[in-house]
């Protein structure tokens, strides 16, 4: 996405600022005091997808959102690090250069495995792991078929110039990616899929996006998953259609200290679909880091 352009419109653009970190220019967000929270998109997202939960959660904490690599206003500097270990170690680096000391890091989706290899990287103000809130955090592998042919299709696209921009101009139409986000179980508002429409149109997004799938693995963190010292809640909406929640209580077994909350009635993007709803979650399950009233 072209910085002038749009981020004129863009969600909480106000917010807006450029950080060149090595390797890549990072877009954050930044708001409010307190202890910092950290909050991580998914594949094929941007910030725009916490666009209500900065300013709520904001009247408590020092909420700071980026843009991962290629992804949205970021620029990435190398191709070469859209993996979930080398993502993360960029991520950590980002945070040290800018003085961030995050007390609880929230990932949705892709970015709440992005949160729990950082929360082994770094410490909160405590000298304790970050808290970690995955929103339905994508911690498995696709089953069946699908755990091997999708990452080589990803491959194969990204080899293909053309192939990131022919996949934006079909795929960023309206009634497409109204289909595909009803697909995750989610029903946004025309604002909400009217952001959708303009990220995946964009030939850099598409790219960037396809290159993380290509070199996602998830195979060391879930080993590593009885190794996870940090206090995790997971939050899984009962209609994803995308992670199931079943994935979130698998996962949250194998860790030492974590637990799930279930939310009814909301799919992949809740935290789009309801944001106050999923604002007071995290609230509850930070009250000690909030300050009292």
């Amino acid at each position: 996405m072209d910085w002038d352009r749009d981020l004129r419109d863009w969600p909480n653009a106000e917010l807006s600022r450029r950080v060149r970190c090595r390797p890549h220019d990072w877009h954050v967000q930044k708001a409010g005091r307190g202890p910092c929270v950290l909050l991580l998109h998914g594949a094929g997202g941007s910030t725009h997808s916490f666009r209500d939960l900065i300013p709520d959660l904001a009247k408590d904490f020092q909420v700071v959102a980026l843009d991962l690599p290629g992804q949205g206003l970021s620029r990435m500097g190398t191709r070469a690090r859209c993996s979930l270990r080398p993502m993360a170690d960029d991520i950590v680096a980002l945070c040290a250069a800018e003085g961030w000391q995050p007390a609880a890091i929230i990932g949705h989706s892709a970015g709440g495995a992005l949160a729990l290899r950082m929360s082994q990287k770094m410490t909160a103000p405590d000298g304790q792991p970050p808290r970690i809130i995955g929103l339905n955090a994508a911690l498995a592998p696709f089953d069946g078929i699908a755990g091997w042919l999708f990452p080589i299709l990803a491959k194969m696209l990204v080899l293909n110039p053309l192939v990131p921009r022919l996949f934006s101009l079909s795929s960023g139409n309206p009634a497409r990616v109204r289909k595909l986000i009803e697909g995750t179980g989610s029903t946004l508002k025309p604002e909400g899929l009217a952001l959708y429409t303009r990220l995946i149109g964009d030939k850099d997004h598409v790219d960037a996006t396809l290159r993380m799938m290509a070199q996602w693995d998830l195979t060391s963190l879930l080993d590593d998953l009885p190794n996870i010292a940090a206090q995790v809640t997971l939050i899984a909406a009962d209609g994803d259609n995308a992670v199931p929640p079943e994935t979130s209580v698998n996962a949250a077994a194998k860790m030492r200290n974590a637990q799930v909350i279930h939310l009814a009635g909301l799919g992949h993007l809740a935290h789009e679909e309801d944001p106050d709803r999923v604002a007071g979650v995290i609230r509850t399950a930070l009250t000690d880091l909030a300050p009292g009233p």
